[in-house]
């Protein structure tokens, strides 16, 4: 996946629970608007599951938060990863959507769970990654410059409440990468990186509600 596709994906990604929100603003009036909008940045380690690679990467998204029912909310969530350096073995990028389910406490605590897809883009430094396994004949390796996957991401975390705008994030997520059309170069054809986020939330609007 080139840059600059993944980036149009993520700003497409990004562009629907604005759209939402402000469908709804138009739609409800002030007192019943039950959508709330937030946005998130951090700095994440990303454990990439390859061969003890490991780098740092930014996390960033949106959480479209819906209606609460029986003390949990669920909120639809885009959130891209970007390395911030090469990595010692593979760096990894991606962009996320899909569903998180907030546990409503009553205090400044906010734990959640996500299940996020996606799509990614490992890239091997240097020359790049040689991989003995099947090659065609007269040939001793494969190497492998890039490998996209589809990627499931199940996570939890936290936010904790600095302010009625302002919280700090801790995340976990587990993912599984799945590599297709440019296969990762294991035996399964799989990695599972563990990304480990602490980073801030800002909320939108007059308490975070529209």
């Amino acid at each position: 996946m080139k840059r600059n596709n993944l980036i149009l994906l993520l700003a497409a990604l990004l562009a629907i629970p604005l759209w939402v929100s402000a469908a709804a603003a138009q739609s409800l009036p002030t007192a019943s608007r039950p959508l709330e909008l937030s946005a998130f940045g951090g700095v994440s380690a990303d454990y990439t599951g390859f061969n003890g690679g490991k780098n740092g990467s930014l996390s960033a998204g949106i959480d479209l938060a819906l209606p609460p029912y029986r003390g949990l909310r669920p909120t639809l969530e885009v959130r891209g990863l970007y390395p911030e350096d090469k990595g010692n073995v593979v760096s990894q990028k991606a962009g996320f959507g899909g569903l998180r389910v907030d546990f409503l406490l009553g205090h400044r605590v906010h734990p959640y769970g996500d299940f996020l897809f996606g799509r990614g883009e490992m890239d091997y430094p240097g020359a790049g990654y040689d991989y003995p396994l099947d090659p065609p004949p007269g040939v001793l390796s494969w190497n492998y410059q890039i490998s996209i996957a589809n990627i499931l991401s199940p996570g939890a975390g936290v936010d904790y409440d600095l302010s009625r705008r302002l919280a700090i994030k801790i995340d976990g997520q587990y993912q599984i990468w799945s590599g297709d059309q440019r296969p990762i170069p294991t035996a399964s054809t799989k990695v599972h990186p563990t990304i480990a986020t602490i980073g801030v939330v800002y909320r939108f609007g007059q308490r975070g509600v529209f």
